[in-house]
């Protein structure tokens, strides 16, 4: 069965948040605990034990990959090509989805029976992206992409798309309905928030002090990475000295950074996203400190950072190259081949052993290592 997910790196705020949980920050710290409605036990579980599960699919393309895939017959969507795919994306208003959307973009020109590839942009706007939806479901699409700019709000959107025959596939952000065809996305929040902090703790140990780093309040798959994080930090006897929001503003994380400096030593930094990781690091230098125990992402500067300082570090991922996923996926279903009806990627996590086979040699800052395009045409010169 499809499970209904929300997973997604974009800042989707949500209002109506209880705060029924004890604030696990200090007095005057502007951070709070995640809230009960963002946790799901099961989900948690399923998560967390999906990070051991073994990927089918070839060993050297992670994109194809699925975690225990139950299949979805696709065999009414069977039709002869050549074919028009078509994409209704939330936007292109971050550093990951511009790393995403350059690496669709060339996985659709790597099949040739695809005609034409149109695509429609929401600027991250509901009402845009209902009015793409309905101008793409209208035309000649063989088969239409969404990923959701919110869950609840397309939901009616794609419901419609699937009602007029049309294979839906969605990726990323998940929506309240079981009538796309697919659903794809990496494990999700609890297990990357879980593997930062079990890294952590066993670096700091019992009594050390861990600065949860977060960006917005509300956001699902935020909330995921922080409700598994606190409770194993929690569990593991780790002093929690603060737990603040960052709005993703390196200069801001900097600042809050340096002014818990000033109160007492951190020992490591937790982050349920690594955008702002060297500008914390900065914080420390800036202050004589000795670098935390830090977890980060795969974007470059932070991997960069990482080798050149030797940092203690480890950067669990929510790969962009499952923007590739849901090409492969809609070529699949119209040649009526079987797909998975939740299409659950691998997530990798870089390590110190790994760290040198995922960072690339004179890419941009902002550039995201696992998008799987480095044997793809172009590389890299159109990623920078």
């Amino acid at each position: 069965m499809k499970r209904l997910l929300s997973a997604s790196f974009a800042l989707l705020v949500l209002t109506g948040c209880s705060t029924d949980l004890p604030d696990a920050a200090p007095p005057g710290s502007s951070g709070a605990p995640s809230k009960p409605e963002f946790f799901d036990q099961a989900e948690h579980d399923r998560q967390l034990s999906l990070r051991d599960a073994k990927p089918v699919g070839p060993a050297d393309k992670p994109w194809e990959q699925a975690l225990n895939p139950e299949a979805a017959d696709t065999a009414r969507f069977a039709k002869p090509g050549p074919y028009e795919i078509c994409f209704s994306n939330a936007s292109v208003d971050n550093p990951w989805r511009q790393v995403g959307w350059k690496t669709m973009q060339v996985e659709a020109t790597l099949h040739p029976e695809i005609s034409k590839f149109t695509v429609l942009d929401a600027e991250a706007k509901d009402d845009k992206q209902i009015s793409d939806i309905q101008q793409l479901t209208s035309g000649g699409c063989s088969a239409l992409i969404v990923s959701p700019n919110t869950t609840a709000t397309l939901t009616p959107a794609v419901q419609a798309a699937c009602a007029k025959g049309i294979p839906v596939i969605v990726f990323d952000r998940g929506v309240n309905t079981q009538c796309p065809v697919t659903f794809i996305h990496p494990i999700g929040g609890y297990a990357f928030g879980a593997t930062a902090a079990e890294f952590l703790a066993s670096k700091v140990g019992q009594g050390g002090k861990v600065l949860a780093l977060r960006v917005l309040p509300g956001v699902d798959v935020l909330e995921h990475r922080w409700a598994a994080g606190q409770r194993i930090l929690a569990a593991r006897g780790v002093t929690v000295a603060g737990v603040e929001f960052t709005g993703n503003d390196g200069a801001k994380a900097k600042s809050i950074v340096s002014d818990y400096l000033q109160r007492g030593d951190i020992n490591g930094i937790w982050m349920d996203d690594g955008t702002a990781a060297v500008p914390v690091l900065e914080a420390f230098e800036d202050a004589g400190k000795p670098l935390p125990v830090i977890s980060g992402e795969d974007q470059q500067q932070f991997l960069d950072k990482w080798r050149g300082e030797k940092l203690t570090a480890q950067a669990p991922t929510y790969p962009t190259y499952q923007w590739r996923t849901p090409v492969i996926a809609a070529l699949k279903v119209l040649k009526g081949e079987q797909v998975p009806e939740e299409w659950i990627l691998p997530q990798p996590v870089i390590t110190d052993s790994t760290l040198d086979s995922y960072r690339g040699e004179g890419m941009p800052p902002l550039h995201y290592a696992l998008c799987g395009c480095q044997r793809m045409p172009g590389y890299p010169g159109k990623w920078k």
